[in-house]
């Protein structure tokens, strides 16, 4: 079944569940291939590959700071594993979780295993420097299920470190500095990694917070400017090819961040725009004989109900 797939009123229900669209479009923004790195961006990952920094990057949520860890792995050919910073993440959490109340019950009932290494999960960081080990040099402080290997360098995203609290930055600057952290349920132990397979470490920030200084020194830092014209054309045509009505739908794009929203919509909303007005249009040229189907299409752009009326007066004036 074709768009669109609800309606006010369906007298009859029909006599097999409607087929919705496979979440092919997911895959397809997030398919490292597509992104499109400014020149300066990339001499930024150089200087942090160089010297063997952490990269921290700033710009609007959604102007790709997250994607740009995928990409640099793609390249490089390398995993990535991805650290989720909440509000309440502290800095053992980065490295390894440890079940002590099911260790705990365990001990109390014998029943289950005894050994403390069977209620260690290890997280990106602390699974990164493992893995820059080989198996035989770390064997000793993992369990059986862990994964035989080989040494191998990581990429590692710390995705949002400014939603930590503010102790969390200053709280690793030995281990990131280092590569190491120690597990004082193990007696102690320091894992550190092999320095030929040092992880690679990228932090994003949407500079909600101040990060501390001493952790900004060890840091190379960029600023993801929002894309020109000219950008955004690019971005575009690397995910969707040629479309006919790019011209008209950026310049509707661009009278929306300058509208004086209370939220602008960015590079990735304009994206999932795109990507409904080209299901919806695909040999359109003027999107504005179609000003009302525009509007139903705003849910992307806009996320509150005062943005949405001045888009929608913006669209009648065009």
């Amino acid at each position: 079944m074709s768009y669109p797939y609800y309606f006010s009123q369906r007298l009859t229900p029909p006599d097999q569940p409607v087929q919705l669209p496979a979440p092919d479009y997911e895959n397809k923004m997030n398919d490292p291939k597509g992104y499109l790195p400014d020149d300066d961006l990339v001499a930024a990952v150089n200087v942090a590959l160089m010297l063997g920094k952490p990269l921290l990057l700033t710009g609007e949520a959604g102007t790709g700071k997250t994607q740009l860890a995928y990409h640099l792995a793609y390249q490089l050919g390398l995993p990535t594993l991805k650290f989720e910073t909440k509000s309440n993440s502290n800095s053992k959490d980065l490295f390894y979780y440890y079940d002590h109340l099911r260790h705990f019950q365990s001990a109390q009932t014998k029943v289950g295993s005894q050994n403390s290494q069977d209620y260690i999960t290890y997280n990106a960081l602390g699974l990164a420097i493992l893995r820059a080990n080989p198996y035989d040099k770390i064997k000793q402080w993992v369990n059986q299920a862990f994964e035989q290997h080989t040494a191998t360098r990581s990429v590692v995203l710390i995705d949002e470190i400014d939603k930590a609290q503010r102790d969390f930055p200053n709280d690793i600057l030995n281990e990131v500095e280092g590569m190491y952290f120690k597990i004082p349920e193990l007696d102690n132990a320091k894992i550190e990694a092999d320095k030929a397979m040092r992880p690679v470490l990228i932090l994003t920030s949407n500079s909600e917070k101040h990060l501390p200084a001493a952790f900004l020194r060890r840091c190379v830092y960029y600023h993801i400017p929002f894309p020109d014209n000219a950008r955004l054309t690019a971005i575009i045509e690397r995910r969707f090819g040629k479309t006919d009505f790019l011209a008209q739908a950026l310049k509707i794009f661009n009278r929306l961040r300058d509208s004086g929203l209370q939220k602008k919509p960015a590079t990735a909303e304009f994206l999932d725009w795109l990507q409904v007005l080209t299901e919806r249009y695909p040999e359109q040229k003027n999107l504005l004989q179609y000003k009302q189907a525009l509007k139903n299409t705003l849910f992307v752009l806009v996320k509150t109900q005062e943005d949405r009326d001045i888009a929608s007066q913006l669209i009648d004036k065009l």
